[in-house]
């Protein structure tokens, strides 16, 4: 059915190129090259008048544009603007001159003539449904990534193979706020400076509200483990490796993996690492590991190899890869934080990696809603009239622009408030990628809302990064709206789990 809709859109941008492919091109910011008139087809939308003011400006765009004045006098002042056209100067050079009969049409209705046919053909543009392309269990490429290369699959524990509800964050909201007015008085200096609700985030942890809370209530808190099951089962039995290097004590993840995986959770892993202290146990070699016998207590052997079965506290990357020897871009590792997890497996040791991030699949679901394509298209639009209108400097003509510009200020935020009234998408600020965003593009391979997603590609599955068009390039609609979006291979494999 995608593959219908999109056919649809395409014959549609077909049909209309003979009489309206510049003027199309104009409004979504495309090059022209000659300077076409969506009036020249009838300059109303939905036989209502063209003009927004409410100014008679002709019949319903069903009539040709020889029977429709305001057409032919878009059409003319096009011409008085463009120059002659090759009738006018054959004409000329046989030394006869005709003068026009269209009737003059003022720039403000001439502007509002291209402002609703532009909208009309947004909307017919749009056929209902086409808007459901993107899954949200679709995997996303920054880098060409082929997964039979990869023979080491490694993950953190919380946000990673534990997702949590949004009644945890709540949680953490409630009692960090608590922290900053009943304990710090929110302007109370701390270790020489103010602290911040950051700060306060970070003592919520330190003091284990968030473990204690979990262990607690481990079916409130934790979601989809039958998932991370699915993914560690699926991994194991096609001769992966798996190791695990996270920040949480092991009691804690130690009650969430027979939780989610069962009793015999570690049989999964080849290495098992807690309170590494990331991310400084990527990037120094200070602490040694340390192992834990089956009641958690420390022991003070020397390790000399990580083995299958044990827990190892602590330890460094250096020491890390010389007792295992995995290394390079046979390994993945998956985390939810971009720096203390990916940055430096990335840039440092040529790891691939995988960011994990939640809130996709809710802006996943915002992105495949009518309303934001239509008011997202509408914009590009809108903007598009805007840069190329604006030679239209007369007072009247100003006024129509100045229209313009607030329903486009209007636009944004609607768009904005869509994801989140407060600060909107975490991926883009109107047109410009948030730093977040920058920042996925630069330390992960591969970006998801969970792991599950691995559950709908095959082991030897290959991602190739979509081409997104630079300022200086055309977007290829079609490229753009077939290239990974629309099918997610394999889906049928998780009907068992969702």
């Amino acid at each position: 059915m995608a593959c219908k809709k999109i056919g649809s859109l395409s014959n549609a941008m077909w049909q209309r190129s003979t009489t309206c492919r510049v003027s199309l091109c104009a409004g979504l910011n495309i090059p022209a090259f000659a300077c076409g008139s969506f009036a020249s087809a009838g300059a109303t939308m939905n036989g209502q008048n063209c003009c927004k003011d409410g100014h008679n400006c002709g019949p319903t765009r069903n009539l040709a544009a020889n029977h429709n004045p305001v057409a032919a006098a878009v059409t003319s002042h096009r011409h008085q603007i463009v120059g002659k056209n090759r009738g006018e100067e054959s004409l000329n050079k046989s030394g006869r001159a005709f003068s026009s009969t269209a009737p003059q049409i003022n720039n403000k209705t001439y502007l509002w003539a291209r402002y609703n046919e532009m909208k009309r053909l947004v909307h017919d543009l749009i056929p209902p449904g086409v808007c459901n392309l993107l899954n949200p269990s679709t995997i996303y490429a920054n880098n060409e990534v082929n997964l039979e290369e990869v023979d080491i699959y490694g993950f953190d524990y919380d946000y990673t193979l534990a997702l949590y509800s949004s009644a945890l964050d709540e949680m953490i909201y409630n009692k960090a706020r608590e922290f900053l007015v009943q304990h710090y008085k929110v302007r109370e200096r701390h270790n020489g400076r103010i602290l911040s609700f950051q700060d306060a985030i970070g003592m919520v942890h330190i003091k284990g509200y968030m473990y204690k809370w979990i262990m607690q209530d481990l079916e409130k808190y934790i979601l989809r483990g039958d998932e991370t099951y699915a993914v560690l089962h699926r991994l194991a039995s096609h001769g992966k490796k798996l190791f695990l290097i996270t920040n949480s004590p092991f009691s804690f993840v130690d009650k969430g993996m027979k939780y989610m995986v069962g009793k015999e959770w570690r049989d999964f892993f080849d290495v098992v690492i807690v309170q590494a202290d990331k991310p400084h146990f990527f990037n120094d070699c200070l602490k040694p590991f340390r192992r834990l016998d089956s009641n958690g207590d420390l022991q003070w052997d020397r390790i000399k190899s990580l083995d299958k079965g044990q827990i190892y506290k602590q330890g460094n990357l250096v020491d890390f890869l010389k007792l295992t020897g995995w290394r390079g871009s046979k390994v993945f590792y998956f985390g939810d934080h971009l720096y203390s997890d990916l940055a430096d497996l990335m840039l440092r040791h040529g790891w691939r990696t995988g960011a994990i991030v939640p809130e996709l699949e809710v802006e996943t679901k915002v992105v495949n809603t009518e309303q934001y394509a239509q008011s997202l298209t509408w914009l590009q639009a809108l903007t598009g009239l805007l840069e190329r209108m604006q030679m239209y400097r007369e007072p009247e003509s100003k006024e129509v622009l100045q229209e313009w510009l607030k329903e486009r200020e209007e636009l944004r935020a609607v768009t904005k408030n869509l994801f989140n009234p407060h600060f909107g998408s975490i991926f883009r600020t109107c047109h410009n990628p948030t730093y977040f965003s920058r920042r996925l593009c630069r330390f992960s391979d591969l970006y998801m809302a969970s792991i599950s997603c691995l559950l709908n590609y095959d082991l030897s599955y290959t991602f190739y990064p979509r081409r997104t068009p630079l300022q200086h390039e055309a977007p290829l609609w079609m490229d753009q709206l077939c290239t990974g979006c629309m099918k997610t291979p394999f889906l049928e494999e998780m009907a068992h789990i969702r």
